[in-house]
């Protein structure tokens, strides 16, 4: 079973930054595919940005040029660079991986609230 643990998060002003990173158990394999989803109050949650084992990255059309995702592989760990933040994009962020037999995995969510 992987176990997904997150940091990050919080509180930020509008226009400021915060960073997510999410770290996976152990493997002994590579995740196909690393990333992050959201889901604010009443919506449902969405994709926010996901990264491939090769390096190719989706963004929600909403973080393009403010987010970067990206990946260690060696320490299993995605992170989300959020810039330019904006009060729509208060959420809870949840870490989300995908290994090679597309088993997934949730992270348990993490709050960022961004203040206008």
């Amino acid at each position: 079973q992987v176990q997904l643990v997150e940091s990050g998060g919080g509180l930020a002003q509008a226009g400021g930054s915060l960073r997510l990173s999410c770290t996976a158990s152990r493997t002994s394999f590579r995740f196909n595919i690393m990333g992050w989803y959201r889901q604010a109050p009443e919506k449902q949650r969405e994709l926010v940005a996901r990264i491939t084992n090769g390096g190719s990255t989706n963004y929600a059309d909403s973080v393009k040029g403010r987010f970067t995702v990206s990946r260690d592989n060696a320490k299993n760990t995605v992170n989300l660079q959020m810039n330019s933040l904006k009060p729509e994009d208060t959420a809870i962020y949840y870490c989300y991986v995908r290994d090679p037999w597309y088993r997934e995995t949730w992270g348990q969510g993490t709050q960022v609230t961004v203040s206008s």
